[in-house]
């Protein structure tokens, strides 16, 4: 990922839900891929942003199973001085409809999409293969970046 954080230098980037879930649960390989992302938003190299969406997306598996974790994605899913969690609007409501009729992505995805667009966001990080289809955005899939671990 260290090639990725060169490559997303003095960006505004958005993260996907499924980028947290990873990261806060130590999920395996992508733990190791997203330590590096964060020590790059927390270094400044890059803006990050997300959308208050993510907290509803990364809080289900907490309520069922892992009471643990609701208050540290509470805490991490919070506007700080490295990510800045936005609301979703009117504006993006309607973007991301406009994007589903002509895309095709879900309904959760087109929100993130929308709010990234309407943040300016140049890059966005996910591991949703359903994102690659779209080509207004650098998406970068998790997927493709093991090879940065070798």
């Amino acid at each position: 990922m260290g090639r990725l954080r060169n490559e997303l230098a003095g960006q505004t980037i958005y993260l996907d839900a499924n980028i947290f879930i990873y990261a806060l649960e130590g999920i395996k390989p992508w733990d190791a891929l997203l330590s590096e992302l964060f020590i790059g938003m927390v270094n400044k190299e890059y803006t990050a942003i997300t959308s208050s969406l993510s907290i509803a997306e990364c809080l289900v598996m907490p309520f069922k199973r892992r009471a643990d974790l609701i208050s540290v994605y509470q805490e991490a899913l919070t506007s700080s001085d490295y990510l800045n969690v936005v609301p979703i609007t009117d504006d993006i409501l309607i973007s991301a409809a406009q994007l589903r009729a002509q895309t095709g992505l879900k309904l959760p995805d087109a929100l993130h999409l929308a709010s990234a667009f309407a943040h300016q966001c140049q890059s966005l990080i996910t591991n949703d293969a359903g994102f690659k289809r779209i080509t207004e955005i650098n998406i970068y899939l998790l997927s493709e970046q093991l090879d940065a671990l070798c």
